[in-house]
């Protein structure tokens, strides 16, 4: 789950990362009388959205008077950035920034350990600058039973270039944010830009922290206006959230179910070998019954992109026969016209086969023979 700028900002002032002091607003009256309680000349009007790339697509702008306030809030307010509508904006006092630094931490899956990234190169997106200028990026992983500790962060901090106080200031920062890190259960904890203002100061212009979802039954006090939050997904992807089945939309037309996040993933990765394209990850869950099967394949079957369903099934707790008489049950009652291309392998197999078969729908009991199938005949759709 992603928190606004605001709220995130809230979090780091809470543990003592300094963040400029605005205020939150959802109507013009309220922008004009934060903007006089601010009593600074020049400010930033933020757009609240949790999509990024907000700034390129017109979301912050500057005034420097009740009337340039008024008038950029009037615009961003009830504005769409990326499909998401703008509810709110953020009002702060503009930073005197001589130079933008970058800091986060996030999961290096790869080394199944935290990472601490730091870059001299802030305010852009870090992934071009890890294309266009790699040596401008620092890491540094983390043992999460130690911890990071003070002497991590000035390492880093020399790393990017950073001396004298400022280094002592940026290495304060990032022990804190990756407190934030593990305390908060986080996906990712960044500011981009972490500002070093005209004073010597560093502070953070912005701030993200994103939750990792199944943990937030230990963050009840973001579940208020949960529902908001799922602005950034399409109708089917919270349709499916709802229903508590692992769903995302890609860009492909071969539809995927698969019972276990890894299983599914591999039939993603076979697909795109075979020279398909899935249009979607569809997670069924590794007991699924046939109701709960029945609703993955409604979801499904009412996205238009995809013109064939690739069902790939290794059952363990999940049940061949459960899956083949929801299969034969969801073409009937939701009249899935899309072919079906099926493997099957595993509690029940032949039980499931014997009433798939009875319906005049084919199993396979290979997985890359079944992938290679499914690549045929979505092609010739």
């Amino acid at each position: 789950m992603k928190l606004y700028e605001y709220e995130a900002k809230k979090i780091f002032r809470d543990i003592g990362i300094p963040t400029p002091l605005g205020e939150v607003v959802t109507s013009v009256e309220e922008a004009k009388r934060a903007y006089v309680r601010l009593a600074q000349r020049s400010v930033v009007v933020k757009a609240q959205v949790l999509v990024g790339g907000r700034g390129k697509a017109g979301g912050i702008k500057f005034a420097s008077s009740v009337e340039e306030v008024e008038s950029a809030t009037k615009t961003l307010l009830g504005s769409e950035i990326k499909g998401e509508r703008v509810g709110a904006v953020l009002i702060e006092p503009k930073l005197d920034i001589s130079r933008e630094l970058y800091l986060g931490v996030t999961w290096d899956r790869s080394e199944r350990s935290p990472v601490v990234i730091a870059s001299s190169e802030g305010g852009v997106n870090i992934e071009e600058v890890a294309k266009t200028k790699p040596d401008a990026i620092k890491r540094m992983h983390v043992d999460p039973e130690i911890g990071f500790k003070p002497f991590m962060g000035r390492l880093l901090a020399s790393s990017i270039g950073l001396r004298g106080r400022v280094l002592q200031s940026f290495a304060d920062i990032s022990s804190k944010m990756y407190s934030l890190f593990d305390g908060f259960d986080a996906e990712l904890v960044e500011s981009n830009p972490l500002a070093l203002t005209s004073q010597g100061e560093i502070v953070a212009a912005d701030a993200r922290l994103n939750i990792v979802d199944d943990a937030l039954f230990r963050h009840k006090e973001f579940s208020n206006n949960s529902d908001e939050r799922l602005a950034e997904y399409s109708a089917l992807e919270r349709k499916a959230r709802q229903l508590g089945v692992q769903y995302v939309e890609l860009d492909g037309s071969i539809g995927i179910i698969g019972n276990g996040a890894g299983l599914t993933m591999a039939t993603l990765d076979l697909i795109k070998y075979y020279g398909g394209e899935p249009a979607n990850f569809l997670d069924a869950g590794g007991g699924s019954s046939e109701e709960e099967f029945m609703q993955a394949l409604s979801i499904l079957n009412e996205n238009p992109k995809v013109r064939l369903v690739f069902v790939n099934i290794l059952a363990g707790i999940t049940r061949c026969d459960d899956v083949a008489r929801a299969i034969v049950k969801a073409r009937s009652s939701l009249g899935i016209s899309k072919p079906f291309v099926i493997r099957l392998a595993g509690t029940n197999e032949e039980e499931g086969r014997r009433i798939l078969a009875e319906s005049g729908i084919n199993v396979y009991s290979d997985m890359d023979e079944a992938a290679k199938k499914a690549v045929e005949v979505a092609s010739k759709l």
